[in-house]
């Protein structure tokens, strides 16, 4: 017959199952001697000794003065949070660590060239998972944005790779985001401080702080501010929210027959509400309609 034994609880704040276990029989017999520690657990003296050394190291248990000494063990409470706050310190450092080896390996303007299909998904992936502030992406089909939670992200797509009404609104659900005519890279960058720009088949270069990448920021800022909204935001005035679509896409350059096919209606019915946003602006043209629009503060 096996004897029960617990499953160890405290192996992820660094607590061996052994040292566990002798602290659990500590528990449940405080104040008691090694030798009597050693008659519960049935361990030989000094498996005993070692594993009591490294209970006081940890802060699980402390030793009375006198003879023959007596260990007390910790509340398990207190100690529990003394080890998680000694662990989340250990983390810190780490992390404190690895900028210190980054800074080293990465030099001023030096990169590093990421190749191979599930590489290059797992390292876009990883590094939109660890945004703390801000994703810029550049993107053609297939997308590459990885919402990660309450991290702002603007999208700049390709006019060509939104071509059904399936895709435009895929493309909306990624957050915000506009659209450009012949979107000249596909682009990604963390926090302002780390960019994967693809440069091939299956090759992406990943840059660090560098004047390359500032390089990039602006013309990531250039490009958003030449492209056109894909959600309109709404505001008070005499257009719709459909109205505000459709009058984003045509001052994107999109014919009325484009507009219609990304909209999923009929060109006729993008003619029609085209003379109504017209009117309703008081504007002859829709260069005129969308000048007015843009001052009105109904495109964004």
């Amino acid at each position: 017959m096996h004897s029960y034994r617990p499953a160890p609880l405290l192996e992820a704040l660094g607590v061996c199952s052994e040292d566990e276990q002798l602290y659990r029989a500590l528990l449940a017999r405080p104040e008691s001697t090694a030798t009597s520690l050693a008659m519960s657990v049935d361990w030989p003296a000094n498996r005993v000794g070692r594993h009591l050394k490294s209970l006081l190291s940890l802060g699980l248990a402390s030793r009375t003065p006198g003879r023959p000494a007596r260990y007390v063990p910790a509340v398990p409470d207190a100690a529990v949070e003394l080890l998680a706050l000694r662990k989340q310190a250990a983390i810190v450092e780490a992390r404190l660590g690895a900028a210190a080896l980054t800074a080293e390996f990465r030099q001023p303007d030096a990169f590093t060239v990421i190749r191979g299909a599930e590489a290059i998904a797992q390292r876009f992936y990883q590094a939109q998972q660890c945004a703390q502030d801000e994703v810029l992406v550049v993107d053609r089909l297939p997308y590459a944005v990885f919402a990660a939670r309450g991290v702002t992200y603007r999208t700049i797509y390709d006019m060509a790779s939104l071509s059904e009404p399936g895709d435009l609104a895929a493309a909306r659900s990624s957050g915000c985001c506009r659209m450009l005519r012949d979107v000249p890279l596909k682009l990604v960058i963390v926090d302002r401080r780390t960019a994967l720009l693809p440069t091939g088949p299956d090759v992406v270069v990943e840059l660090g702080p560098s004047s390359l990448l500032n390089a990039l920021l602006r013309l990531f800022d250039l490009l958003w501010r030449e492209a056109s909204p894909l959600t309109p935001s709404l505001s008070e005035g005499p257009l719709t929210a459909d109205d505000q679509q459709l009058l984003s896409l045509a001052a994107a350059g999109l014919t009325d027959q484009a507009i219609a096919r990304r909209l999923g209606v009929a060109q006729r019915t993008v003619e029609r509400r085209m003379q109504r946003i017209l009117r309703a602006l008081d504007a002859t043209t829709r260069f005129q309609a969308g000048l007015r629009a843009g001052q009105q503060g109904l495109l964004v």
